[in-house]
């Protein structure tokens, strides 16, 4: 009797860049920030983005999060060459696939917790009875839920950082990119924050994370180091080699 072969899933690409390159250009200075950057991240994927401090990891990362546009070359996302779009159709694609956590968490001082989280919800149209909705499941999933109505300077590091990481996940989007999310935490809230992550990735989302930490990387399903504005070697993680 003839067996069925069993077929292995195919990962879709998410990011594609081709020779990306980005350089800053004063009067009297020329800086080659990104020099022909090429790689691809799958959905699903949880990459670690690492090297020293000036080797071109937040600008790939502001690129990556339509932030900023390349000097050249290529960067496709979801499909979609977006190399050269304007600030509002990067606008418009980033608020409805993307979601950001920064080291120094960025949230709004004048604004309470549930507002904070509820930012980029208002910025997509939604209802209020929608908006509190997800506010209120995304707060109590990460377990800030009574610190609502407190303002940012009310909390701990680590508390903010969990506010930081649910006002980017509460619009559910396909990638979260994720710049030193542990650099101002002691090494417990870091660890809890790290663990967020890792579930949220587990559940699907795509994540990529700039990091000088190795413990962080470590959760990371492939770590890609770069040197001097140049990928200079890709390592996937021995844990998740199997």
């Amino acid at each position: 009797m003839r067996q069925s072969l069993c077929k292995l899933p195919i990962l879709t690409p998410m990011i594609k860049t081709l020779s990306l390159t980005k350089i800053f250009r004063t009067d009297e200075v020329e800086t080659t920030a990104l020099n022909e950057v090429s790689m691809e991240i799958s959905q699903g994927e949880f990459v670690a983005i690492m090297g020293p401090s000036g080797c071109g990891k937040s600008t790939l990362l502001n690129i990556l999060g339509l932030l900023d546009n390349p000097s050249g070359g290529q960067y496709f996302f979801l499909g979609t060459d977006v190399s050269g779009f304007n600030e509002r159709r990067r606008a418009s694609t980033r608020k409805e696939n993307i979601g950001f956590v920064f080291q120094n968490f960025n949230l709004i001082d004048e604004l309470n917790v549930f507002e904070n989280v509820e930012l980029p919800l208002i910025y997509l149209g939604m209802s209020a009875r929608e908006r509190k909705q997800r506010v209120e499941t995304v707060l109590e999933k990460m377990n800030i839920s009574h610190r609502k109505k407190h303002f940012p300077l009310q909390l701990s590091g680590g508390q903010q950082q969990r506010v930081a990481v649910a006002r980017a996940v509460v619009a559910s989007p396909k990638l979260i990119l994720a710049d030193e999310p542990t650099g101002n935490l002691d090494s417990a809230h870091g660890e809890e924050v790290m663990d967020l992550l890792n579930t949220l990735n587990q559940a699907g989302t795509t994540i990529i994370m700039v990091t000088h930490s190795q413990r962080d990387a470590e959760y990371a399903q492939r770590i890609i180091r770069l040197f001097d504005g140049q990928i200079i070697n890709e390592n996937i993680n021995r844990k998740f080699a199997l």
